[in-house]
This record gives C-alpha cells, sequence and structure tokens, in this order.
C-alpha cells in the first residue's frame, strides 16, 4: 500500500482555518499493510471524515509496512491507529474505527456526554 494523502477544500495549509472559523483537522491514519482491518478502518475515517468534517480535513494514510521509521517517531504500538495532530489537543485512536461514537467523541465532534443514537432507541 503507498502513502496516501487525502486533501479537501483547497490550498489551505494543514492547522489553517477554513472559511467561517471553521478549525480544520489534520489526521493521520496509521495501517499494517492491505488487510482487512486495515480496508474497514480507511473506510470508516474516510466516512466519519466526510459525514463531519466535509471539506475541512486532511487525512493522510500511512502504511507501516512501507514507512516503518514513522511508527517509532510517532510511537505507534498498534494499527490502525488514527491520531489527531490539529486541532490540539492531539488524540489517539486505535481499532477499525467501527465504533462511529468513540471516534466522534475522540476527534471532538461530540461531547463525551451526548446523547447516542443508540438512547434515543
Amino acid at each position: 500500500m503507498a502513502h496516501q494523502r487525502h486533501r479537501t477544500g483547497g490550498e489551505r495549509r494543514p492547522g489553517q482555518e477554513a472559511g467561517g472559523g471553521s478549525r480544520r483537522y489534520v489526521l493521520r491514519l496509521y495501517v499494517a499493510g492491505l488487510t482487512a482491518r486495515s480496508a474497514t478502518a480507511i473506510r470508516n475515517v474516510r466516512e466519519i471524515c466526510e459525514t463531519h468534517l466535509h471539506d475541512r480535513y486532511d487525512l493522510e494514510v500511512i502504511d507501516l509496512h512501507d514507512h516503518p521509521t514513522l511508527a517509532r517517531e510517532q510511537q505507534v504500538i498498534a494499527a490502525p491507529t488514527l491520531i489527531k495532530e490539529l486541532p490540539a489537543p492531539l488524540r489517539r485512536l486505535i481499532g477499525d474505527m467501527t465504533d462511529r461514537e468513540r471516534v466522534l467523541v475522540g476527534l471532538n465532534l461530540r461531547p463525551a456526554d451526548a446523547p447516542t443514537h443508540k438512547d434515543k432507541e
């Protein structure tokens, strides 16, 4: 798997605010090869970003098999790992990102005590 970068919303630099004062998210998803778990994590993160951060995010997918030094530099001990670099604070989420609520809370897109879809049923 090659190193992939997905940039949305024009030529803003990472972390630069988008129009209207919206925060720009800089995310890195570390995966380990072309496994089903990696594919699931990539798909889930992209869906969450498009739904909740449309045009306000930069997502970089990094295969640790191709870039093992990045795992050491970023202290990635498990894959898949999603790192939210911006906006601060830095956050790390580990797993295939299927628990959408946990990912939204981890990205500060939903408060931890906000009602979930499960609570409404």
